[in-house]
Parts: structure tokens; C-alpha cells; sequence
């Protein structure tokens, strides 16, 4: 046995992308600690990350691809899965075109350097618009809210936690969920440095979670109101003359047209909805508008409700109204140093929505993907255009999509051929006839390319792989292109082709640019001084080169622990791409959609609606087969307030049925107070009960599926997201 040693790894298990020590012997992991010399983390660890060794060692884990013969999925050679690949594709989509072949991504492609480069190359080539994604039951409100206010989808401003004296949080848990569009390693310690200096948190959630008893104040709304409340927020500024856009206001269009259209809702109209006094919203409005600097960010629970993309867009709007946008202290979007050298300020293209639309349910896309909760009826439902093929990239939508059942079945009797790439034979990757399992991650390099878009601090760090690849084992990053190419009818080709083409098109349209570093340059001669030892690095090289900084790999190989590359800073000018070069503060789908959200102000709220949540061990369902993140309150129950409980004669411990549109499931009863009346809560992930699943520590405490209560037909319209917070619910004891 060799001595043991350490190598350094940004963690992928969640969006804080903390600095990791991994400690080795031989090629085993051992452990892993927070290393305090990184440059964004400082040694901040979460018991996610604590667990990387034991992630990286599942013995759960695929070694080798699988392929379905006579029925089964069996072991085969990484040959025989990508010559069945390129046998069954291509025809299907010389005979049935390329939309009968869906993409179904999930999130954890955003936390692998392979999942962020190759997915865009595959969709390209392959020109199917059938593409559903994780984005549709997370965040799709937030990419809709900012293409149409900015002209840029990703143009997502996040709260300066470091300098903001004023900091309102709607629908997030950062304490237990590490962030979410904000990457920001120790966010709980953020928070409560924002107290010690003198700052204020303000937390409006149905539960009170970890993050609302660190607040100043919890506000307990009513699940699925936030827009409402917003849309009070921005009245109050108005009508009390506290809006102060400050140099904002030469950037943005419509403040006279929002200021109309938020008239009548004033807190006497949304106070019954929301559950929250009238007094409260306006005290709110007022410290909000009274802070030297503040914030409002919101998250998954404000994007997965009814009024998502409306919640989504009035955070911005009240950012704006209170001169807090694109200024220390407020929000201020982040500048990745692999993102292109901003143009110069001026109109853009702008940002569209509904370009086209789903086969069945006529449901517009958003940012070219459909509703995950349409897959399921794309693919059973017949006629011209139907899914008949499916490739899954580390997603696992029977349990994060609604209705699993419907789409479990679909996948089992109405797909002709199905391709999965995923570490495990899961809830989904057990339907597929070829299973490409990608190695430990300790076995790849990794280089945050999406998180770093939304990161609170400016920073670039890059991880070489742990431990050299296992034999047998295949790096990911040429599973992805092997994959490509067999799709898209270039299989046999070398793998490093792929990446060559995608370095020759993005030089030659780099030297095209006036505003690009390359600008003028010859993409051959540009292309050979391009330094790696393999087709990823030697993109992030260029993307470096083309990025903002001027900043090469080598120079990230030559500082382990990260180069700091400054705090953000405002640059909205160089953010806009709207066609009128400016804030389009109200964009006629939002307009269009706000008498939806006055109608509610006249119905009666249902009697009980579910929340999820979320739990510090768990990621969706990506981490439930590790024994050490398996416990403790990572446990899938039905937290239900005491007065519901008496009244509906549930007790702590017990059994209870709970219905919606959807279907109903047994789980057992959590009786907490931590829960508001009319609320009941049940986590996201779970029902790892089915046959065929290769999740043995999963499976013993498989609990259930909360996405089963629906039937996929709840969704935001503007932004195709799933409804799966706020939804009506009945309960009942089961003796």
C-alpha cells in the first residue's frame, strides 16, 4: 500500500462548490475535509460534502456499461452499448425525424464539467425539440423572469450577502439547501454575519425552517401567495413615495406602466390570502425601502407554484423600485471567467418565448425545453411526432416529474429504445436498453462553468482528477462524445473530434467579433497554442482566452486553491440584450398574466396545501443510497401542524392518506409545530420501492413520491414549471 496522500476538489454535491482535502490510499478515498485555503470556501464544509469518500466508493455504483438483450439489462462492452446506440437512433430519426427523439437532462449535469460541455454539442447536432429538463420543476421562472426583463435568460442577478445590510428571503432554506441560484459556500455563516454587523434577515415561509430561526423576522405565509405579497411590496413603494431607482432609472423602461398595474393590490386586498396583516406588508415594504442597501431573493419555493415567473419577475421589480439592483449591498450579476467578453452596451436580440409548442398539450417552450411534465404524454400518446426514443443524462424524472406512475409506464411499454447515462440503475435508468455509467468523480476533473454564473464573489477554480481512471472504466467526458457521435452519424469517429469542432467553430466566430480578445486572429494559429492534456481542458483554455479576465489554464494549474478574481460589481449596461437596450420592466406576457394573479384575490384558499422541503443531507434523489446522509431528519414524513393534526385526528408517528389530483400515498405523520396550520410538508425524491432498482441502502428506507399526488396539469403557464408547492391536499388517519 502506498502512503497516503491528499488532492484537492471542488465538491459537486450542491451549488456551494466548496474547496475539498481528499485524503487517498492507493486510489481508495478515505476522507475528505474542507480545505481552508480555498479562495471562495475558506474550509467551509457541509456533511454533503464531508461524505465525498463515501459517494465516490458506493458500491452501488455501475462499473461497466449494460445493455437489454432478450429483455435484460446485461453486462457489455463499451463497444456493443455505442454500436446499439448508433444501430437504433439513427434510423428512428431518418424515418420519424429528429423530434421523435426526446432529451430529458438533469440537474446533477451542472455539477460535472462533461454535463456542462456536451449536452449543448448533442442538441445541436441532434436539432430535436424535445427537450425536457430539470429546469422545469427548479428554477425555469427565474431563466423566463430575467429573458424577458433583460434579454438574457442567465442575466440572473444574486444578493450581495457580503455588504447588504437588508436581506428578504422568500421560499428558500439556504441553511439546509446551501443556495440555489446564489453559489456561496457557508451561507448559513453569511447570514449570520449579516446579523452581527448590525443587518437584518427577513424570511417568508409556511415552515420555519433552520433559516426563518435565524431571522429577525419570520413571516409564515400562505404556500403559493408570494407574488401576491410582492405585488403588495411594490404598492406600498408607490403609494408611500419609497421608490428610489436612483441611476437605475435611466436602464429601465415602464416604472409609470407597473406602477399602474400594481394598483389594486393593495395589502388590505392580498391580506387574507397571504394570511399576513396588513401592517406587516407595509412594515415590510417600509425596512425594505429604509435600508442603506438590501436584497430580495427568492427561490425554489417562490418558482414552483402557480405564480412563479411572477414571483420571480416582481424580486427583480422591487430590487429595481428601491435602487437596489446592480449595486453593492443589493443584487449584482456575477461575471464568469468563461463567459465571452461582454459586448458593448447596446439593444440585443431580446428574448422569446412560446417559439413552439408541445405535440399533445400545446404547452410553449421556454428557453428551448418543454415541460418535464410532458414527457410522459409525448411519449403514450399517439400519432405523428410521437417520442419513440428517450436520452436520459443523469436524470431521473419518474421521481422529480409529476405523475411517475404515468411516466414509469410510458417508458415501459411505449418507448422503442431508450439510452441513459447515469452512475446507477435507478428509479428511470432501469427502462433503458443502454446504460452508460460515467466513473466516480474523484476520477474526473471539474470546473464549475454554470455555478460560477451565479457565484457571490468572483472566482475560477480547477480540479485535475483525484485518482487515475479505473481500468475498465470509461472518463466521462468521452462517454458524452462517444454518444454524440453515435447519434448523430459520425460513430467510429475519434472522440477528440467532437471537442475539435467545437474549439474550430467557437474560434472562427470569435475572430469575427470586434469586441472579442481573438478579434482578427487566425482560428488555426489560435487552436495550436491551446494548452491540456485533454479535449475539456483544452476548452476551458480557450474559454478562459475568450473570457474576460485574461486568464489562461495554466494559470488556474498554477493556483490549486482558486484564483479571487474580485467582488461583483455593477455592469448592467454590459448585461442587457433586450431589443430596446434597456429594462423592460413590464414585458407583455407578464402584463398579460397579472389579471390571472387579481382573480385570486377573490377565491377562497383550499382548506390544506402541501410544501416540500428540503434537508441538509439530501440532494433530490441523488443521495439517499449513502448510509451516513440516510438519517437523522433526512426522513420522508408528513409534518403536519398539531391544531391539523387534532383536527383531522392524525397522531405523531401514525399513518396517514394523503390525496390530490394526482393519486394518493400512505406516509407516516410528523407532528410539528415547525409547520404553519393549513400546511402540510413532505420532502421531494423519495419512493425508491421499485423492482429493478440497484439501490440497496435507497431501498430500505424508500419512503414515497410527492410528485405522484399530481396529475402534470398544474403547471405556470409562462414558464412551464411544475406546481409542487401550494397545492390543495386532503389527509386522513389510517388506524
Amino acid at each position: 500500500m502506498s502512503e497516503p496522500r491528499t488532492a484537492l476538489r471542488i465538491c459537486p454535491l450542491c451549488e456551494a462548490t466548496c474547496g475539498l482535502t481528499l485524503t487517498i490510499e492507493g486510489t481508495k478515498l478515505t476522507g475528505a475535509r474542507g480545505d481552508r485555503d480555498d479562495i471562495f470556501s475558506q474550509g467551509f464544509i457541509c456533511p454533503k460534502g464531508a461524505s465525498f469518500a463515501e459517494v465516490d466508493g458506493d458500491p452501488d455504483r455501475l462499473t461497466g456499461p449494460l445493455v437489454r438483450k432478450d429483455g435484460v439489462l446485461q453486462e457489455a462492452t463499451w463497444t456493443e452499448a455505442f454500436d446499439l446506440v448508433a444501430a437504433r437512433i439513427q434510423p428512428m430519426v431518418a424515418e420519424h425525424g429528429p423530434n421523435s427523439v426526446g432529451v430529458v437532462l438533469g440537474n446533477p449535469n451542472v455539477h460535472t464539467m462533461a454535463g456542462a460541455l456536451y449536452p449543448p454539442v448533442l442538441l445541436s447536432l441532434l436539432r430535436t425539440r424535445s427537450l425536457f429538463t430539470a429546469s422545469t420543476v427548479d428554477q425555469m421562472p427565474k431563466h423566463v423572469s430575467s429573458g424577458l426583463l433583460f434579454g438574457d435568460p442567465f442575466a440572473i442577478p444574486v444578493p450581495d450577502l457580503d455588504r447588504t445590510d437588508h436581506l428578504l428571503l422568500l421560499g428558500a432554506n439556504p441553511l439546509d439547501s446551501n443556495g440555489s441560484l446564489c453559489t456561496a459556500p457557508d451561507f448559513p455563516g453569511k447570514l449570520k454575519a449579516l446579523r452581527r454587523r448590525g443587518g437584518t434577515l427577513v424570511v417568508v415561509d409556511p415552515r420555519r425552517t433552520r433559516t426563518a430561526k435565524l431571522a429577525d423576522r419570520h413571516v409564515p405565509i400562505r404556500p403559493g401567495t408570494d407574488a401576491l405579497l410582492l405585488a403588495a411590496l411594490a404598492q406600498v413603494l408607490f403609494e408611500e413615495k419609497l421608490t428610489d431607482p436612483g441611476v437605475l432609472e435611466e436602464y429601465v423602461d415602464g416604472l409609470v406602466e407597473v406602477r399602474e398595474i400594481v394598483r389594486d393590490f393593495t395589502p388590505e386586498a392580498v391580506a387574507a390570502a397571504c394570511d399576513i396583516p396588513a401592517d406587516e406588508i407595509r412594515l415590510l415594504a417600509r425596512g425594505l425601502a429604509a435600508a442603506p442597501t438590501a436584497a430580495v431573493y427568492g427561490r425554489v419555493g417562490s418558482s414552483t407554484v402557480e405564480f412563479g415567473t411572477l414571483a420571480n419577475w416582481l424580486v427583480d421589480v422591487l430590487n429595481i423600485l428601491t435602487g437596489n439592483l446592480d449595486r453593492p449591498g443589493g443584487a449584482l450579476f456575477p461575471l464568469s471567467a468563461t463567459v465571452p467578453s461582454p459586448r458593448p452596451a447596446g439593444p440585443g436580440k431580446g428574448f422569446a418565448l412560446g417559439r413552439w409548442k408541445s405535440r399533445v398539450s400545446g404547452h410553449p417552450e421556454a428557453k428551448g425545453e418543454l415541460p418535464l411534465s410532458a414527457l410522459a404524454e409525448e411519449i403514450d400518446t399517439a400519432g405523428e411526432g410521437r417520442v419513440r426514443a428517450v436520452i436520459a443524462i443523469a436524470a431521473n424524472p419518474v421521481l422529480s416529474a409529476p405523475d411517475g406512475l404515468r411516466l414509469d409506464r410510458a417508458l415501459s411499454e411505449h418507448l422503442d429504445f431508450m439510452v441513459s447515462v447515469d452512475p446507477y440503475l435507478n428509479e428511470t435508468s432501469r427502462h433503458a436498453d443502454v446504460v452508460l455509467p460515467p466513473p466516480p468523480p474523484s476520477q474526473s476533473a471539474h470546473f464549475d462553468f454554470a455555478f460560477n454564473g451565479f457565484a457571490v464573489h468572483n472566482q475560477a477554480r480547477y480540479s485535475p482528477a483525484a485518482v487515475p481512471l479505473e481500468d475498465g472504466r470509461m472518463d466521462e467526458s468521452e462517454i458524452h462524445a462517444r454518444l454524440i457521435l453515435a447519434v448523430s452519424g459520425m460513430h467510429g469517429a475519434d472522440p477528440a473530434s467532437v471537442d475539435d469542432l467545437v474549439i474550430e467553430r467557437a474560434l472562427t466566430k470569435a475572430v469575427a467579433e470586434p469586441h472579442s480578445p481573438l478579434h482578427g486572429g487566425d482560428p488555426e494559429q489560435l487552436a495550436a497554442v491551446l494548452t491540456g492534456s485533454t479535449g475539456p481542458e483544452r476548452r476551458l483554455d480557450m474559454m478562459l482566452r475568450l473570457g474576460p479576465y485574461d486568464l489562461v489554464l495554466a494559470d488556474l494549474l498554477a493556483h490549486p486553491h482558486g484564483v479571487d478574481l474580485g467582488p461583483l460589481k455593477p455592469r448592467l449596461a454590459q448585461v442587457l440584450k433586450t431589443r430596446s437596450g434597456k429594462v423592460e420592466l413590464l414585458p407583455e406576457p407578464i402584463a398579460a398574466d397579472l389579471p390571472r394573479l387579481r382573480r385570486t384575490l377573490d377565491e377562497r384558499p383550499a382548506a390544506l396545501v402541501l410544501v416540500g422541503r428540503r434537508h441538509l443531507r439530501s440532494n433530490n434523489s441523488w443521495l439517499h443510497n449513502i448510509p451516513s446522509l440516510n438519517g437523522g431528519s433526512n426522513r420522508c414524513t408528513l409534518q403536519v401542524h398539531p391544531d391539523d393534526a387534532a383536527r383531522l385526528g392524525l397522531t405523531d408517528g401514525g399513518d396517514a392518506r394523503i390525496a390530490a389530483e394526482g393519486g394518493e400515498l400512505k406516509v407516516p405523520v410528523e407532528v410539528t409545530d415547525a409547520v404553519r396550520a393549513g400546511v402540510v410538508s413532505l420532502p421531494h425524491g423519495w419512493g425508491h420501492d421499485r423492482e429493478g432498482v440497484r439501490m440497496g441502502v435507497a431501498a430500505a428506507t424508500p419512503g414515497v413520491n410527492v410528485n405522484q399526488l399530481l396529475d402534470g396539469s398544474r403547471l405556470d403557464p409562462l414558464s412551464g414549471t411544475a406546481v409542487l408547492n401550494g397545492f390543495p391536499v386532503e389527509v386522513t388517519p389510517i388506524s
